[in-house]
């Protein structure tokens, strides 16, 4: 097999998702290599959380296929998921829970445990500065340290890869810094697909741009280029333009 496709962590070939009449993702294709961050872009409906579904292998694609590392997510989903830390924008968190337990209840999930959770928690914890939170219920939290024990429990397994729904949203400056950060901290030896509507975050965090609308990728470029694409050189016009032109 070619380098140049060897290379390529997550493979996305002819992707398709209908539901009945509805195109939820059509035809979409795009290869993601290490060391991207990602900025899954597109208005309400344009297919964002369907395709973030279709790589994670929560659904199953109408038809096409899903590559990671080399393997079809399909036929080889468990092992495909060992690579793979996912948290949808409304999160998966037990409120009766302290941090501690639920990180430990995920990593369980994992077959992480002993030394190997020891390590991976310490790690995680000082990440997202989570230490004043660690044996706090989880219902008593703000949004902030939700949404970062949401990230630690999806990392405790150290995956290579890592898909955040709306990572920052709803939250005060502080926290979005904070998040903001540790992304692209993560994001220099691994891959990490954020979906957003917040243009500020695409050139805060992304080093590329993957935009949808009505289930199409439509371009697949830098932030910096996408902004040079219209004489104001600025994301929010081009987004707007784009996805009305090809809406």
């Amino acid at each position: 097999m070619d380098n140049k496709v060897t290379n390529k962590m997550i493979v996305v070939k002819k992707l398709c998702k209908d539901y009945g009449a509805i195109k939820a993702v059509n035809n979409i294709n795009f290869c993601i290599s290490k060391g991207e961050v990602v900025s899954l872009l597109g208005p309400n409906g344009a297919g964002k959380t369907t395709l973030m579904r279709l790589i994670t292998g929560y659904i199953e694609p109408t038809s096409g296929e899903v590559d990671i590392y080399e393997k079809n997510i399909r036929t080889n989903r468990l092992e495909c998921l060992k690579k793979i830390g996912y948290v949808p924008e409304s999160g998966f968190l037990y409120n009766e829970m302290t941090t501690f337990e639920f990180i430990k209840y995920s990593a369980s999930l994992r077959g992480i445990d002993g030394t190997d959770f020891i390590d991976n928690l310490r790690e995680v914890v000082v990440n997202l500065d989570l230490d004043s939170v660690i044996n706090q219920k989880i219902d008593s939290l703000s949004k902030g340290f939700k949404r970062r024990v949401g990230i630690a429990a999806a990392l405790i397994h150290k995956p290579e890869i890592l898909i955040l729904d709306e990572p920052t949203e709803g939250l005060d400056p502080n926290q979005k810094f904070s998040i903001r950060r540790f992304i692209r901290d993560y994001g220099k030896n691994h891959i990490i697909i954020v979906s957003t509507h917040i243009m500020e975050e695409v050139e805060a965090l992304s080093n590329r741009v993957i935009l949808l609308n009505r289930g199409k990728l439509v371009k697949d470029t830098t932030p910096e280029e996408l902004k040079r694409l219209f004489p104001e050189n600025n994301i929010e016009t081009a987004f707007f333009k784009i996805t009305n032109e090809n809406g």
